[in-house]
């Protein structure tokens, strides 16, 4: 990679750090290029471009990348250099999948890339792109249970995965792309393709029960328009969960209906549609065969694998969302360390009234903690709205959709008080009725601790939490007297009677 471009501004907003990283992600559908901010558990995209070069095109038939694919693509990667050295890029990084892997004129195609480039290129093998996968479903699914499979333009990955276990993994011959042709453009072939292949599949029998990981763009596509046929409230791929019952029915209508006058096909780009059917039925055989509870969406899939594996086995064990709320918190926090404070404060309220919270609670907790003061920039009357969106649509990972609604929603009742007329019946159709409650006391919480505090670090600390009977007692230092008062007071008892209770303060 040449030396960087212009001089990157020092800019408060940005994250400093290993980066920006590009990665050019060269597959059987698309080559794309991704900026990110830089290597961290939680990376954030920078910048964002695909072009459907179709690399992938006819390669079943002639066993070579079509002359006009390939000059689409080498325009490509000649604009996103370019890019690459006006973003400051320290690293760029670019990985090849099934395509240039199968093709026979592959390796000059690829010698191409990394002259035009200036970067090594990584082909991948089936076993990689598995693994890669599995690596990208892991860095941003909280313990994830299940097997992932990555549909990309000329291949199917499917591995197995628990945790941070990654276990066997196989590719098969189904991308978008070669299904299609191999299929000649024939839904109901293309059906007993994908039955034949899959039907005796060790991996996807121990699907059942658990959850399948889809990740590729023709599947985000399909869930896309999925999502907008439901008037889901919340436009976030990322872990977005659909049973598999009523998706099956579902697959069945896209893969057998005019995909051009289905309902909402608007929302899908021209240039995916073609494709949409094929990813339907290879989906709906997965389903079939495998028999998971839920099919989730992974935004993540090999190019953050490739991001994970360059970070220390530290850096790996760490939590996502925490990570990501925390980055947020220093960007837009009156006072981070103040928001670290708020995590064992309210942790003890909760432990006052006996809201119990389970492990996974007890993390949503904190993250809230975190992002507790981002909106404070906003104009008072739109604060809890304004926080609200920008924590629903965060481009967190680690968390799934009824978390994303705790979240939003602890930090709505913190600025609007406990009231639920304003927010719409979006998010409730989200959350669970634990979740509820729990967002709710969080909110109270906040609004006892910032009329204490006022958004600095070092006060609540020193505020004691204790219970007398059915009374929650604040303790206030001597130095802190003059903090008591009618709004404190008012703040303490409409959160004590989340719990039944009364709330008092003792000063000394």
């Amino acid at each position: 990679m040449d030396a960087i471009g212009p001089l990157i501004e020092d800019a408060p907003g940005r994250l400093k750090g290993r980066g920006p990283i590009g990665i050019i992600d060269i597959g059987s559908n698309s080559v794309r290029l991704v900026i990110y901010e830089r290597l961290s558990r939680s990376p954030t995209p920078l910048y964002n471009e695909k072009v459907l070069a179709g690399l992938g095109k006819g390669l079943a038939k002639t066993g070579r990348l079509a002359d006009d694919s390939v000059r689409d693509a080498l325009s490509s990667i000649r604009r996103f250099r370019q890019i690459a050295q006006q973003s400051g890029c320290v690293e760029v990084h670019a990985l090849a999948t099934a395509a240039a892997r199968d093709a026979s004129n592959g390796p000059e195609f690829l010698a191409e890339v990394e002259r035009l480039s200036g970067a090594s290129v990584r082909l991948l093998s089936g076993a990689d792109e598995a693994r890669l996968s599995a690596l990208g479903v892991m860095s941003g699914v909280h313990h994830p249970n299940g097997i992932v499979g990555d549909m990309g333009g000329g291949s199917l990955e499917l591995v197995d995965l628990h945790g941070h276990s990654i276990g066997h993994g196989r590719t098969f011959p189904l991308g978008g792309l070669r299904l299609a042709e191999a299929a000649d453009g024939s839904v109901k072939k293309a059906e007993k393709i994908c039955e034949d292949l899959l039907k005796g599949s060790d991996i996807l029998r121990r699907c059942q029960g658990r959850d399948f990981y889809a990740v590729g763009g023709t599947w985000r596509s399909l869930a896309k328009l999925h999502m907008f046929q439901h008037d889901y409230p919340l436009h976030v791929m990322h872990q977005y969960s659909m049973a598999t019952g009523e998706l099956l029915d579902f697959c069945d209508r896209v893969a057998r209906g005019a995909i051009e006058s289905s309902d909402r096909i608007e929302v899908i780009s021209k240039s995916r549609r073609a494709l949409l059917p094929f990813g339907a039925v290879l989906l709906g055989q997965l389903i079939r065969i495998g028999k998971p509870n839920h099919v989730v969406l992974s935004a993540l899939g090999v190019r953050e694998g490739h991001l994970f594996e360059l970070l220390t086995p530290a850096e790996r064990r760490l939590d996502p969302l925490l990570v990501a709320s925390e980055e947020l918190s220093h960007l837009r926090s009156r006072s981070p360390q103040h928001a670290r404070e708020l995590g064992p404060w309210t942790g003890r309220l909760f432990e006052a009234i006996d809201l119990d919270e389970t492990q996974d609670e007890a993390r949503l907790r904190i993250a809230a903690c975190n992002l507790a003061d981002i909106g404070w920039r906003a104009h008072p009357d739109y604060r809890g709205e304004q926080s609200l969106n920008i924590i629903a649509h965060a481009a967190f990972v680690g968390v799934d959709h009824p978390g994303r609604a705790y979240l939003a929603l602890a930090n709505y009742y913190r600025h609007v008080g406990l009231v639920d007329d304003a927010i719409g019946p979006g998010l409730e159709r989200l959350i669970t009725p634990r979740l509820r409650d729990r967002a709710k006391a969080m909110g109270a919480a906040f609004r006892v601790a910032y009329v204490l505090s006022t958004a600095m670090a070092g006060i609540i600390p020193r505020v004691r939490v204790s219970r007398r009977r059915r009374t929650i007692v604040l303790g206030l230092p001597a130095d802190l007297a003059s903090l008591d008062g009618e709004r404190l007071q008012r703040r303490l008892k409409q959160f004590a009677k989340l719990g039944g209770m009364d709330g008092a303060v003792e000063i000394g």
